[in-house]
């Protein structure tokens, strides 16, 4: 057979199984991307999800596909990279959606929403569901494609200077959430404040703020909140699985060869995986740490459960009712959720639950 004919019939996997992929990846033009972090090069986990997905792009393409990363404020603000991206100005972006939820809601469905999916269920949605269907569809508005590109697991609360002991406790307080979740706390009485990861801890440490909420023990512990605000809460409610994006530039992605298009989703996949994996293996000994070191943990009360419950799903109807885009999402989204909790009930939970218990 032709060698042109065999690889425009087998695609990929094909070349790859008979041995010849290295020939078919020289034969691909040298490219150069930029993409630009909403993180500090400091939180090696999620900022670092981003080098693991150039990094893979570069070996994959024999390194003629190279990809640099810059981190927030290197290019761009850390909230500036989707205008980044739509306009071109670079081919992607390694972002968390919900950052972005005052141009439309909808980009929170993409990340996490009040209690919404956890890590797995995020990623069964994304990939089984229609996650990634219905998301792309609204991002085409912006000249955007996504990939997944890393989950943090469900997170922890962030850290108060006193302790949240009922709901009343939530009135005024000046609180650092990120993204769409401040919506709901803006409703309890809080006063929501999207700040920055690498802004958080100068906030905090002027009294600026009254709490913050970032991930979970490891970055935190790096960011030194412990340090001004002692009381560290769980479970985040807000963020019980959110989905980090690589965003690209749509015409970007469009212009790459089959080959790179399939390097490209290989390697956001990898970089979806190593990025939860790494905060999984790192949060123990972090928390383990920063409780030894006077961090005194607090579970949100239950009052205060109930109430930001009754508010998101307040919010979420009024939402339906207002905007289509979020309506068309959530509605899929929300049956996606109640199965997956059906499910989970029986064999996670339970199964969680008697783990936690034991002595071991």
């Amino acid at each position: 057979m032709e060698r042109r004919s065999f690889v425009q019939g087998a695609g990929l996997a094909g070349v790859l199984a008979a041995g010849i992929a290295p020939a078919v990846v020289q034969a691909q033009a040298s490219l150069r991307w930029r993409l630009a972090s909403s993180f500090p090069k400091s939180l090696d986990t999620i900022y670092g999800a981003a080098e693991v997905f150039a990094k893979k792009v570069g070996e994959m393409s024999g390194g003629k596909f190279q990809i640099s990363v810059h981190s927030a404020g290197e290019l761009m603000p850390a909230f500036g990279v989707v205008d980044g991206v739509q306009n071109a100005t670079v081919e992607a972006a390694h972002t968390v959606p919900y950052y972005f939820f005052g141009k439309d809601p909808t980009f929170a469905i993409g990340a996490a929403i009040p209690f919404g999916l956890n890590s797995r269920q995020m990623s069964a949605w994304m990939y089984e569901g229609n996650g990634l269907k219905l998301m792309r569809e609204f991002y085409a508005n912006y000249n955007i494609i996504n990939f997944p590109g890393g989950n943090t697991g469900a997170q922890m609360g962030g850290w108060f200077r006193k302790e949240v002991k009922t709901l009343a406790d939530v009135k005024g307080l000046k609180f650092r959430i990120g993204g769409f979740a401040g919506k709901v706390i803006e409703r309890l009485g809080g006063v929501p404040q999207n700040i920055p990861g690498g802004e958080i801890y100068q906030s905090l440490e002027k009294g600026t703020i009254d709490a913050a909420e970032w991930v979970g023990p490891y970055d935190d512990e790096k960011l030194g909140f412990a340090k001004v605000a002692p009381f560290y809460a769980y479970p985040g409610w807000w963020e019980g699985g959110p989905q980090v994006d690589l965003f690209i530039n749509r015409k970007a992605y469009d212009g790459l060869s089959a080959e790179y298009k399939a390097i490209v989703e290989a390697a956001s996949s990898h970089a979806h995986v190593d990025m939860q994996a790494k905060y999984d293996a790192r949060n123990p000994a972090a928390l383990k740490r920063l409780v030894a070191g006077g961090a005194k943990l607090f579970r949100f009360p239950k009052d205060m459960m109930d109430a930001a419950f009754k508010e998101s799903m307040a919010l979420y109807s009024e939402l339906s009712a207002s905007n289509p885009a979020w309506k068309k999402v959530y509605e899929d989204y929300a049956v996606f959720r109640r199965d997956q909790n059906l499910w989970f009930r029986f064999t996670e939970a339970g199964f969680d639950d008697f783990m936690q218990q034991q002595k071991l």
